[in-house]
C-alpha cells in the first residue's frame, strides 16, 4: 500500500502519517507539503524518524505531482483553513489553494487510478442558518434546543442532512466546491472516494492561530502568560465547539481505507460530537488548571465576520456505520497539549506566543 498524504508536514497530515508507519510499517508514506504554514518544518525531522517519506511541493502547481510515483490512496488534508481568508486580503491564496488544488490532486488521482479520504469541514454548513438555530443560555455556554424548525439538527448537533443553502466564508465555499468536485469524478471516473466534514481537529505539535487551532491558541497564551479576547455574542466566552482528537481521527480513516468499499461516495460528519463539546469560557477554566496560569481575557461584544454561536457535529451517521466513536476526552486533550508546550517551551516559543 502506497500513501499520499497532502498536507502531509501540517498538524492532521503529519500525525496521520506517522501514525500509519507506526501501525502498518509495511505501507510506503509520501508527506506532500508546500511548508507555508509556520511551524511545519519543525515536523519533517518527525516524519523522517518514522520513516515517512518528505516531497516538497504545492497542489496549486500541476508540475510539482510529476515528482510523485504511482499511490494507492491519497489522503487529501492539504488546505488554507482560516476561516478569515479573504476577508482584509485577497481571497487568491484560499481559492488557488482549497479549489484549484483539489482539481490538480484529482487529476493525479484520476491517473493513478487511486482511491481518496478528503478531509472537508464543518464550515461547509451556511453561517446564517446555524446562527438562527434556537439556543439556551446556561452560566458557561451556549446549548442548541432540542426543538428546531429546521431539518438536520437537534440537541445531539448537526447532521449531514442541515441544509447547505447560503453563505458560509470563502474557506467553507472552497471546501463544498470540492465535494462536488470529487463527487462528478467519482462517478465520472471510477475514483472510490470518502469525504469526512471535520470539526475542530487538535492534539500536540498544532501550531495554534487566532482564526485556525483554538484550542492550541487558548493553552498556549495560558502558558506564555499572553492576553486573549472573548469576541462576539455578548463577550463573555459562550460559544461552543466539538473538539476531536487529531488520533481518533485516525482510527477512522484506518477503518476507512481498510473498507472504502463500505464507505465510497458517502459524506460524514466527524467530529467530538455533543460528549465533547466546549465553551471558550469552559476551556479558560481547564487551561488554568493545566497551566497553573490566570491570564487576562478582554470580553468584545461586536462579532467578526464568519463567526458562530456555537456548532456540534452529530456524527451517528459514521457511529451507527462503523460502531466508531470518539475516545479521547476533551480535558485529556487540553492536558496533552499543555504538557506538550511546556516540554517543549523555548522552541514552540517563536511561533506560539
Amino acid at each position: 500500500m502506497k500513501i499520499i498524504i497532502t498536507g502531509g508536514a501540517g498538524f492532521v497530515g503529519s500525525h496521520l502519517a506517522i501514525e500509519f508507519k507506526k501501525n502498518r510499517r509495511d505501507y510506503e508514506v509520501i508527506a506532500f507539503d508546500n511548508l507555508k504554514r509556520r511551524g511545519s518544518e519543525l515536523n519533517i525531522p518527525r516524519l523522517k524518524a518514522y520513516g515517512v517519506e518528505f516531497i516538497h511541493g504545492d497542489i496549486r502547481n500541476k508540475e510539482d505531482f510529476d515528482a510523485l510515483s504511482h499511490c494507492d490512496v491519497m489522503i487529501e488534508c492539504s488546505a488554507e483553513p482560516s476561516v478569515m481568508a479573504g476577508v482584509d486580503s485577497s481571497p487568491g491564496y484560499v481559492l488557488n489553494t482549497n479549489l484549484c488544488g483539489t482539481m490538480n490532486c484529482l487529476e493525479y488521482v484520476r491517473k493513478c487510478k487511486a482511491d481518496v479520504i478528503f478531509l472537508s469541514t464543518s464550515r461547509v454548513y451556511p453561517t446564517k442558518i446555524i446562527n438562527s438555530l434556537k439556543y439556551q443560555e446556561t452560566p458557561t455556554r451556549f446549548e442548541l434546543s432540542d426543538e428546531q424548525n429546521i431539518a438536520g439538527v437537534s440537541l445531539q448537533g448537526l447532521t449531514e442532512d442541515f441544509p447547505l443553502h447560503g453563505a458560509r466564508t470563502l474557506y467553507g465555499t472552497t471546501k463544498l466546491a470540492s465535494e462536488l468536485l470529487i463527487e462528478e469524478y467519482s462517478d465520472m471516473y471510477g475514483i472510490r472516494a470518502v469525504i469526512n466534514r471535520c470539526g475542530v481537529i487538535s492534539g500536540s505539535w498544532q501550531m495554534g492561530k487566532v482564526d485556525q487551532g483554538v484550542i492550541v491558541l487558548w493553552v498556549a497564551r495560558h502558558v506564555f502568560g499572553q492576553p486573549l479576547q472573548y469576541f462576539g455574542y455578548g463577550g463573555t466566552g459562550k460559544q461552543v465547539r466539538d473538539v476531536l482528537h487529531v488520533q481518533d481521527l485516525y482510527r477512522l480513516i484506518e477503518h476507512q481505507i481498510d473498507t472504502i468499499d463500505a464507505h465510497n461516495g458517502e459524506i460524514y460528519n466527524v467530529g467530538g460530537g455533543r460528549e465533547q463539546s466546549i465553551s471558550l469560557c469552559e476551556l479558560t477554566s481547564l487551561c488554568q488548571k493545566y497551566t497553573g496560569n490566570t491570564i487576562e481575557i478582554r470580553g468584545v461584544d461586536a462579532d467578526r465576520a464568519g463567526d458562530i454561536r456555537l456548532y456540534i457535529s452529530d456524527h451517528s451517521k459514521i457511529t451507527k456505520k462503523t460502531g466508531w466513536k470518539p475516545e479521547i476526552s476533551v480535558e485529556r486533550t487540553i492536558e496533552e497539549i499543555a504538557t506538550w508546550i511546556q516540554n517543549n517551551k523555548e522552541q514552540l516559543r517563536p511561533i506560539l506566543s
